[in-house]
């Protein structure tokens, strides 16, 4: 099994196309040769009634016939004969006439590119393949086997001329008309996204990269954390929501390292103003997937459970910070705050049976069944806690949001991931960033793998694709 070959660079919108250094994507010119010179010689010699008789005007080929051999000669310089080109243009009219003309055009363009000395000149070398190109898709007499390939040639000549909603539409046909070019189809969905890119239509082309995913899944190709890279970084820097949500998590789920599932986390909340619960939620989603591993973080998360309020965690936490060496023994905050919580948990313990009780009654208040469903989670007993966050929900009040986050964290431990996913899928409004990264680590630890998925990386940082924009 291979790896999708999908070109790109990651930290540019640039498109690699092959003639921008010259590379003919045909084999040398598109010579009309002798068989098409007789055709339009032999004009005169075709019945009138005869539909499929080529139509060429004496005019025409008074022009044509020259020019061609003139061109065709060896060492023809094409600006000596531009008038000439001109002149044909002129007089071009019929569908056969736009074939040849074309042709001509574009080898001229080829030939004026080999000779090129400038930029300048080679821009100028380049505009005239495109414009022979058009002509003979013009024309609607291109053989049928090659009119993809020329769509595909017009759709790269458009690109390096910077016309990328025309590239776009030369793309759409060529690909409709089964061209490859030896490529795959996923390839050629990359291709076609990029040309949404460079008009900053970035939904657009985003959704087409959606499809170069599936194309790819569907065949069981593995995806390469480039890619998934790629599109992360388009939306990120683009601020494209939910989608960045969707490609930091992928990423992390089939390329699974430290910097893939921290960039998940830290996305959202760079793009969301969270207070201190949903923070909470989110670091301990660090934690659950061991990606812990900043002091600052560790503080934030000792504040916002609060050793009164959850003293377990904060000690754990406290505790897994020191073990790591994320948190020096000396900072005299955090072992003020582990002495606090050290000294609650016993009495915590023993109001637990009571506090359950009380939840458990019918006439228990939102705020009884939530402090309990909070101090079952923290404790670890992840099925008490489901069940109390799950009455919540039926009382008005609510917090919907934080409830089924909560709820699904609980499941998570309980190795329930499918109710899980089902539970985070509930979740919209604010949370629905949180409960998309959690509802992906569902799915990461359940063992819902990528075909060829890797725990190697080698991607940009979240900082680097924030300083690149």
């Amino acid at each position: 099994m291979t790896t999708v070959s999908l070109r790109m660079q990651t930290s540019k919108l640039v498109l690699a196309v092959a003639l921008a250094t010259g590379t003919a994507m045909v084999a040398g010119h598109i010579a009309p040769g002798e068989a098409q010179a007789q055709r339009a010689k032999s004009k005169k010699k075709k019945k009138k009634g005869d539909e499929n008789a080529a139509q060429y005007s004496d005019e025409w080929r008074a022009v044509f016939v020259p020019l061609n051999e003139g061109l065709s000669a060896e060492g023809g310089d094409p600006a000596a004969y531009r008038p000439q080109i001109e002149q044909l243009v002129g007089l071009t009219q019929s569908g056969d006439e736009k074939l040849q003309t074309g042709q001509l055009i574009y080898n001229a363009g080829l030939a004026s590119f080999n000779l090129a000395q400038t930029d300048e000149a080679k821009t100028a070398a380049q505009a005239e393949r495109l414009r022979g190109m058009e002509l003979m898709i013009e024309s609607g007499k291109a053989p049928i086997a090659a009119t993809g390939q020329y769509n595909y040639i017009a759709y790269q000549l458009a690109s390096v001329a910077g016309q990328h909603e025309k590239s776009r539409e030369y793309l759409k046909t060529a690909v409709g008309l089964g061209f490859t070019g030896g490529q795959s189809q996923a390839d050629l969905k990359l291709a076609l996204a990029q040309t949404y890119f460079r008009t900053e239509e970035y939904k657009q082309g985003l959704a087409v990269m959606d499809e170069a995913f599936a194309t790819a899944a569907a065949a069981g190709e593995p995806l390469s954390d480039e890619l998934y890279a790629y599109a992360f970084s388009v939306a990120f820097n683009n601020g494209i929501v939910p989608e960045v949500y969707d490609y930091a998590v992928e990423r992390a789920r089939f390329h699974p390292s430290e910097d893939n599932w921290t960039n998940a986390i830290n996305v959202v909340r760079r793009f969301n103003d969270y207070d201190d619960q949903p923070t909470l939620d989110l670091l301990r989603l660090s934690r659950a997937a061991g990606v812990m591993n900043d002091k600052q973080n560790y503080i934030i998360y000792v504040e916002t459970a609060d050793a009164r309020r959850l003293p377990q965690e904060v000690r754990d936490v406290i505790e897994e910070g020191y073990a790591n060496g994320a948190i020096e023994r000396s900072d005299t905050y955090v072992a003020d705050q582990l002495r606090i919580a050290s000294g609650r948990i016993a009495s915590d313990r023993a109001d637990l049976p009571a506090l359950e009780a009380d939840a458990r009654a019918s006439g228990a208040s939102l705020a009884t069944v939530r402090a309990a469903g909070n101090a079952f989670l923290s404790y670890g007993e992840y099925t008490k806690a489901a069940e109390f966050y799950e009455k919540t929900l039926g009382l008005p009040g609510v917090d919907a949001g934080e409830a089924l986050t909560r709820l699904g964290i609980a499941q998570i431990g309980m190795e329930d991931y499918a109710a899980a996913q089902e539970t985070f899928a509930k979740v919209t409004g604010p949370r629905m960033p949180i409960a998309k990264v959690w509802s992906g680590f569902a799915l990461y630890e359940s063992g819902g793998d990528a075909p060829g998925a890797t725990s190697e990386d080698s991607s940009p940082s979240l900082e680097d694709l924030m300083n690149a924009s």
